[in-house]
């Protein structure tokens, strides 16, 4: 391991949600959730709001730092950061970021945060809706590629077909999900439980997307509280700590949408930024005790999973099976809280929260012993983001 590295010098300190709601229902602006998240987040670590120093977020969010750090009295704002890129690629790169800062004298307690008003500012899964395209739009948009799901069809298609993997696979991760969610009373789904007859008669998005492989649209906040790792140790919450993260995409991405630039279509940008995670925190996929992996679509989710080595493409009709992916008995326990498909779609930053909550011991469908937790953001779009969080028993 390189002496350039996060591992163990950085803890999650607090953790903060606003209640989810369905995209345009939050009674809210996206601002005051944005804000809600961060002082449920520092009631949590028990730390006074107006400490905080740094601010950190991803996919193009609209709530400022400067605006934030007013709000909420911060005695002086020192880190203000996005992590560049749409979607939810971002997710474990603003958690990076912010620990990267702490460990380098940028800042001492840093939040990173997601909100999301979809009423007030529209929705996030449909078509532009615009008179002219260029660039890459101007490449699909006349074609009908236009909403995101069409966009990332294509590459899970490729995938599948390569490896002869069925819709079982996609349908065992999105069974999973729903499975979770019956346990968690935060989950938007809960309460809606999903069934091997109701996925395979749900209609078509996207092939091979059913609807119930798309993850939802949501309103909604979340937000988690980094600190140095001595400092976690004073506070009031078990230190979750940093092992290892990583950003970035493989060679010549640029075009993926369209797939004319990219030599590796069926893939979700993982193969290099897994192995650079790994050499990090000094663990193997072996070690991995439980996975949040981020649910634009299921397929991206199958092809994470093989690029993180779980198990290899031949390998993935006999692992994805339901019995596998579920707490607490499952060989892989995924998206423990109901994920982006059926806890909420809040950019996948309530998956690093689920990431830290079952070292902490305290998921609603907690993995025993969890002592290495990962949160995977954003298969399919570039720049991609990993990262693993880890017990004491793991340094």
């Amino acid at each position: 391991m390189s002496e350039r590295s996060l591992r163990g010098k950085v803890a999650v300190a607090g953790v903060g949600e606003t209640p989810y709601y369905r995209h345009g229902q939050s009674p809210d602006p996206e601002f005051v959730l944005c804000l809600k998240a961060i002082l449920a987040a520092c009631g949590d670590a028990g730390i006074d709001p107006r400490d905080l120093d740094g601010f950190a977020s991803y996919s193009n969010d609209r709530n400022d730092p400067p605006s934030l750090a007013t709000a909420l009295g911060t005695h002086e704002l020192r880190f203000s950061n996005m992590q560049w890129g749409g979607g939810g690629g971002g997710g474990a790169g603003a958690m990076a970021n912010a620990a990267a800062a702490i460990v380098g004298g940028l800042a001492d307690c840093v939040v990173v945060y997601r909100a999301l008003a979809q009423g007030q500012f529209g929705r996030f899964g449909q078509g532009p809706r615009v008179s002219t395209v260029s660039g890459d739009s101007g490449l699909t948009v006349p074609y009908g590629q236009m909403s995101p799901a069409q966009y990332y069809a294509p590459k899970a298609m490729r995938f599948m077909h390569e490896h002869g993997i069925g819709q079982e696979a996609l349908r065992a991760i999105a069974l999973a999900s729903y499975h979770h969610a019956q346990a968690n009373p935060r989950a938007v789904m809960h309460g809606r439980p999903l069934t091997e007859e109701k996925y395979d008669e749900s209609r078509w998005i996207t092939e091979p997307f059913h609807l119930y492989d798309c993850c939802m649209e949501n309103d909604g906040a979340a937000a988690v509280i980094l600190v140095s790792a001595e400092r976690a140790r004073n506070l009031k919450q078990t230190p979750t700590y940093v092992l290892g993260a990583a950003i970035g995409a493989g060679y010549r991405v640029h075009s993926t949408q369209a797939g004319f630039a990219t030599p590796d279509l069926a893939s979700s940008h993982f193969k290099e930024v897994a192995r650079h995670m790994y050499d990090m925190a000094g663990v193997a996929a072996s070690d991995v005790d439980v996975v949040q992996c981020y649910e634009n679509f299921t397929g991206g989710v199958l092809m994470a999973l093989v690029e993180h080595g779980f198990f290899a493409p031949d390998q993935a009709m006999d692992f994805l099976k339901l019995e596998n992916l579920i707490a607490p008995t499952g060989k892989l326990p995924l998206n423990t809280s109901g994920g982006n498909l059926a806890e909420c779609y809040m950019h996948g930053l309530e998956l690093q929260i689920e990431a830290v909550r079952q070292i902490r011991g305290q998921s609603t469908s907690q993995v025993p012993g969890a002592d290495v937790s990962l949160a995977v953001a954003g298969p399919m779009v570039t720049p991609v983001s990993t990262i693993l969080f880890g017990s004491e028993a793991a340094l």
